[in-house]
């Protein structure tokens, strides 16, 4: 089974009530980015995680987290 990335981007996003348009602006991606990564639909490049992590004022770690599948 392949692995899977989850993330905490529209928890973390709404506790700092930044809205999709503004992360992605920070970021320098679409909105529609956003929603993809925040659906579990679209596992960003190392360099994007960093800035979406960089832009909420939090570490990798606590934006991402990397789940074996079928290990839960």
């Amino acid at each position: 089974m392949s692995p899977s990335i989850r993330n905490q981007i529209r928890e973390l996003r709404t506790q700092r009530e930044m809205t999709q348009q503004d992360l992605a602006d920070r970021v320098g991606v679409t909105r529609q980015t956003i929603i993809a990564m925040e659906q579990d639909k679209y596992s960003p490049s190392l360099e994007t995680a960093f800035k979406v992590a960089l832009a909420l004022g939090v570490t990798l770690e606590q934006c991402f987290q990397f789940e074996p599948r079928g290990k839960r």
